[in-house]
């Protein structure tokens, strides 16, 4: 599940309860799949400065949750332990190595191999216990609907708002992932596809008692840093995840990975992904008016997301902190697309001779022209206003 749902879903859950957040989330992914089938109507919102400048700001907003990971977990009683450090840099230096130095296979599957090199090495540090996998089952069916559902108007607009949201992040992580692995941007096919297939999976989800699912920029940094786009790679990625879903072992052994070990394989490609944002603004040039729809949005996304409670004061209604007050993405994306749609285009430039003396040389040949010079008298045409029939030659 999305950092970006996580807010949200705590305030509907703690108010309304359980049921009524399952409720929310089959409202919600409804609305993502309506937002899917009218992308068409809506994509000019969306043009490169925008989802350039959504993109930089995930990758931004990533970092210090790779720093959480590499430090230990927050909230974990070693956390920002030396050993932490020592597992996650290991981690690092395996995956930024290969990535750099392999060849083939070996760079094509760095942080495969970093995550099991890493693993290994966080053993003598105590930080792999496998009794939960001993203890798990072999085999475990899901149930449809294994809570009451519930609804209530409150909570299913405050659902719909953040799947908009963040179905805005999923266009800026498509863009970033285009961009970095195939040189160019998405397609109107490929973007409301994709939209409709994420609310579909949330629904399916939510009738099963899970959480929604999304796109991570996590993913985004893997796929840039390798190039792997084959959709059978994908296909079997998900078939790993589904056997993790139907055999409880494989999922209690996935989990047992150490966060030092994830951050420290993961931290390598988060920079790609605000690189491949710069890369989009900077396609059609950095304009002053790019510039300032850039510089304000970023200002506003990552300002608020950094001072906590600046949106949660005297007066201000809780579904605004909700929304807009738990991550940089969203108060980012809604700025870029106001400013861009409320500032005028600027002009374009005539196309015109940036040679030096490029009009003296037109003038020049013309007059060369107009004497019945021949080719090779051209040169000898004074490039000063003299006479040009003076300078041609005779034809007694």
């Amino acid at each position: 599940m999305s950092f970006a749902f996580l807010p949200a879903f705590q305030a509907v859950g703690i108010e309304f309860g359980f049921s009524s957040l399952l409720g929310a989330e089959l409202v919600g992914s409804a609305v993502a799949i309506v937002f899917g089938m009218f992308y068409s109507k809506v994509k000019f919102l969306f043009p490169p400065l925008v989802t350039g400048t959504v993109i930089f700001t995930i990758g931004v907003s990533l970092y210090p949750t790779v720093i959480r990971y590499m430090a230990g977990g927050e909230g974990t009683p070693g956390f920002g332990g030396v050993a932490n450090w020592i597992v996650g840099l290991i981690t690092f230096a395996v995956v930024f190595g290969l990535t750099n130095f392999g060849r083939g296979t070996v760079k094509l599957g760095a942080i495969f191999f970093g995550i099991v090199i890493g693993v290994l090495v966080s053993i003598p540090f105590g930080m792999v216990d496998p009794s939960d996998v001993a203890q798990a089952g072999w085999f475990s069916l899901p149930r449809l609907f294994p809570f009451p559902i519930e609804f209530y108007i409150a909570a299913c607009l405050t659902l719909a708002v953040v799947y908009i949201m963040v179905n805005v992040q999923l266009i800026g992580d498509l863009s970033a992932s285009t961009m970095g692995s195939m040189n160019r941007m998405s397609t109107e096919h490929e973007l409301g596809g994709a939209l409709k297939a994420q609310g579909f999976v949330s629904m399916i989800s939510s009738v099963l008692g899970g959480m929604p699912t999304s796109a991570f920029g996590q993913n985004v940094g893997i796929i840039v840093s390798n190039r792997v786009i084959n959709r059978w790679v994908f296909a079997g990625a998900a078939f790993v995840f589904l056997a993790a879903g139907l055999v409880p072992k494989l999922s209690t052994a996935l989990t047992m990975i150490p966060q030092p070990v994830i951050g420290g394989a993961t931290i390598s490609v988060f920079g790609t992904i605000t690189l491949n944002g710069i890369r989009i603004l900077v396609k059609d040039g950095l304009t002053p008016r790019a510039c300032t729809v850039f510089g304000v949005s970023v200002a506003f996304g990552l300002g608020i997301a950094q001072v906590s409670g600046s949106l949660a004061g005297p007066c201000m209604p809780g579904w605004v902190a909700t929304i807009f007050g738990t991550s940089a993405i969203t108060p980012c994306a809604i700025m870029a697309i106001v400013l861009n749609s409320i500032l005028p285009p600027e002009p374009r430039p005539d196309v015109i001779d940036l040679r030096p003396d490029g009009r003296k040389e037109t003038e020049r040949l013309e007059k060369a022209i107009a004497a019945d010079a021949t080719v090779d008298d051209v040169a000898k045409v004074p490039a000063n206003g003299a006479s040009s029939k003076a300078a041609a030659p005779s034809r007694a």
